[in-house]
């Protein structure tokens, strides 16, 4: 009898894997179709980006119950009125960065950590701010355990993180009226922002800053967007 209830809980756990498994397969295979169609298909051609963009498993960045959607091509709520930004969003603005290996980069806005996690798979160093205390925590559990080189802070991203400036690129992920004079003071010559700027719940430009040698400050609009807002500390 103990040999058969055995046998049977056997039976049970590899249903179980082997059930995990093919989901697992499911999802590697709908985002290689994500990167193919909704990225490669709309101009990104970064090789770094696209390998980060089918690496990053992007349903367990966003809620159980929108996970089946999680590698269609647009924002998904993840809880206090924030988003995950659409998979094109995200690898554009990594793009757009010129993403390589020994650079050291800021995220102002973590959100749920999926686009830390991007930048992490191809950035030596990834600092990242959520003001949103339980938002900041859960992505801090979920970085900090497949990732070494990514760290969360819980903060008012206003003010960066100026313990570790300078830095080669800052994204900032939320919606801001103006540009930030720290978040410009703590990129290094050179450098490049990317950050969406316009009035909170209306269309934004998403706007490319870049630190030129001498700290000569040139921007570029690059596509109207919509974003959440940038949240301060009150």
């Amino acid at each position: 009898m103990i040999y058969r209830l055995t046998c049977f809980v056997m039976f049970l756990l590899l249903l179980a894997i082997m059930g995990y498994e093919v989901r697992a397969d499911d999802f590697r295979r709908e985002r290689n179709n994500m990167v193919r169609n909704q990225i490669q298909g709309r101009g990104i051609r970064d090789q770094a980006t696209l390998q980060a963009m089918r690496s990053v498993p992007r349903h367990l960045y966003v809620p159980a119950v929108q996970r089946r959607f999680a590698y269609q091509d647009r924002p998904l709520p993840i809880g206090y009125g924030q988003t995950i930004s659409q998979p094109y969003i995200v690898a554009y603005m990594t793009e757009i960065i010129q993403p390589h290996s020994n650079q050291k980069v800021l995220e102002i806005g973590t959100g749920s950590g999926y686009q830390a996690a991007v930048l992490a798979e191809i950035i030596d160093q990834v600092y990242t701010i959520e003001i949103i205390r339980p938002l900041g925590e859960q992505a801090r559990i979920k970085l900090e355990a497949q990732y070494s080189n990514a760290h969360v802070m819980i903060g008012d991203g206003y003010h960066g993180w100026e313990e570790h400036a300078p830095f080669d690129a800052i994204v900032v992920t939320a919606a801001a009226e103006y540009i930030p004079p720290p978040l410009i003071e703590q990129l290094k010559e050179g450098g490049r922002m990317i950050i969406p700027v316009g009035s909170p719940f209306q269309m934004q430009q998403l706007m490319l800053v870049e630190k030129k040698k001498g700290g000569e400050i040139s921007t570029r609009s690059l596509m109207p967007v919509r974003f959440v807002p940038f949240e301060r500390d009150r």
